[in-house]
């Protein structure tokens, strides 16, 4: 297993995740690419001191974006659902 810390990159902080996170005990996360679900929960329950119940993870895809001709792409990344 990994360092948690290297795992977990930063706490997503939206409307629609502090909606989630009052409902129905979900928290969102930006999480290292290269980790999968137990990696993940493994590193909420080191960090945090909590019990997880449930991980889901999505890839999320760089949007392109462009200033004047030149264009670029923001990099791919992946987030995590944590029901605790």
């Amino acid at each position: 297993m990994r360092n948690p810390h290297t795992v977990i990159i930063r706490p997503l902080l939206t409307e629609k995740n502090l909606i989630a996170k009052e409902r129905s005990r979900t928290v969102a996360f930006q999480v290292d690419s290269r980790a999968n679900k137990l990696e993940v929960a493994h590193a909420v329950e080191k960090v945090f001191n909590t019990q997880v119940e449930d991980v889901r993870i999505v890839n999320v895809l760089g949007k392109n974006k462009r200033v004047g001709r030149s264009e670029g792409k923001k990099p791919d990344w992946k987030k995590a659902y944590v029901k605790l």
